[in-house]
């Protein structure tokens, strides 16, 4: 079965010229001009990965990934005009999975989508489960767990966090945490770190609590 995308992006062209290369590689795509219509598609096509522009007319990118995070963990790379530090920050708060900043080379986009593609299916294929007090990151699951509670976290957050779960009480540098994210691919700096840190912890709720940040450092989970 064909790897599907959902584009949302209102420039037209822009969208033509991300499906053509995008159909070149194999992949199925779907295209969404506003930010309504990207959730009705969304629903329906049931993408494995979604192209999001920031900028869009009925509701904007954030929204959109707003809500579809509360309900669903598809990896969701950004598109943005924007390329300031509030607006990335935000984004990932909302787990967005990477961004490219336009204007930009169709070609990095789809080595981003390949890239993404890669950090969740190797998540999948992986069979770890590590714990610490009630939580558990099981990534043959695809999962993290607080009190046997399942946690909807995206595949950067998941993978990071297996990181600081594998060694409970062991300090990892927040260039160690961007490598396991996966985000070093992506160009990102060590910010990102602290930006998926403090969503982690917003979603593990008193799970949240374990991970501790060790000043100037990085970051470890109490045992």
């Amino acid at each position: 079965m064909s790897t599907s995308i959902l584009i949302v992006e209102d420039e037209i062209r822009l969208a033509e010229i991300l499906e053509d290369y995008l159909r070149r590689e194999g992949y199925k795509t779907e295209r969404a001009k506003d930010g309504g219509r990207a959730l009705e598609l969304w629903r329906v096509a049931q993408p494995d990965l979604i192209l999001l522009d920031l900028m869009l007319p009925v509701l904007d990118g954030l929204e959109v990934a707003r809500r579809i995070r509360a309900e669903s963990d598809v990896p969701i790379i950004m598109l943005t005009a924007r390329d300031d530090e509030v607006d990335k920050l935000v984004g990932l708060g909302l787990g967005a999975d990477d961004y490219v900043v336009k204007p930009y080379s169709p070609r990095e986009v789809v080595a981003r989508v390949k890239a993404v593609l890669r950090r969740v299916r190797g998540a999948v294929l992986t069979q770890e489960v590590y714990r610490a007090g009630s939580l558990e990151v099981d990534l043959g699951a695809f999962e993290a767990r607080c009190g046997g509670e399942p946690i909807n976290l995206t595949p950067s957050e998941l993978k990071l966090l297996a990181l600081l779960a594998k060694e409970p009480g062991r300090v990892r540098q927040r260039s160690e945490l961007l490598t396991a994210s996966g985000d070093a691919e992506s160009y990102a700096d060590e910010r990102t770190v602290d930006a998926h840190i403090k969503n982690i912890r917003r979603k593990l709720g008193e799970c949240g609590e374990r991970i501790e940040t060790v000043r100037g450092v990085g970051y470890k989970l109490r045992g």
